[in-house]
């Protein structure tokens, strides 16, 4: 194994190729995504709305309870 001050360039390489491998995957899968969106929408569906329900659904039911009232309190004191 080859050592620069201290470093295992080999293991550095196999990690910074393992990193590039995954960075190129989540390109792919957000591009992925992006079309599921753009279908959805030509079949009517706002892919705006379905990200804060799935934005919704990440939360568990108190902080979703929470976030209802506080939006409501909001708009209360905003007449909206």
């Amino acid at each position: 194994m080859a050592k620069t001050d201290g470093i295992d360039s080999a293991q550095l390489q196999s990690f910074m190729d393992r990193i590039e491998r995954l960075e190129e995957e989540m390109a792919n899968i957000r591009n992925d995504i992006k079309e599921i969106y753009a279908e959805a929408k030509d079949y009517g569906y706002d892919p705006k709305i379905m990200r804060v329900i799935l934005r919704l659904k990440k939360l568990d039911e108190a902080d979703r309870n929470e976030l209802d009232e506080l939006t409501d309190t909001y708009r209360t004191a905003l007449n909206v």
